[in-house]
């Protein structure tokens, strides 16, 4: 029964991080895509980097889960745009 569950991406198996996507440069940020394979999906996962002296990172992940990496890279860039944008360029303060 395992093996059937594995197969069609039903078991409770850990999430399995992808490797860092291309990164995306935003209003003196940059956000980096780090997309996580879980049951034959994508699950939207990045870090938003101040660029500068202070170097601080923001990781975030959201439940939004895509059927190709390439999207889910795209998604997790639009995102990360929208924490950047909601808190006036400034997220970390």
């Amino acid at each position: 029964m395992s093996f059937l569950k594995k197969l069609f991406g039903l078991g409770g198996g850990a999430a399995t991080p992808a490797g860092p996507a291309p990164a995306f440069e935003y209003k003196g940020f940059l956000i980096r895509a780090t997309p996580v394979a879980e049951g034959g999906e994508w699950r939207v996962s990045g870090v938003v980097v101040e660029l500068g002296e202070g170097g601080r990172e923001l990781p975030f992940q959201r439940a939004d889960r895509m059927s190709s990496k390439d999207e889910c890279v795209e998604i997790t860039f639009q995102k990360g745009r929208q924490i950047i944008d909601d808190h006036r360029g400034r997220p970390f303060g």
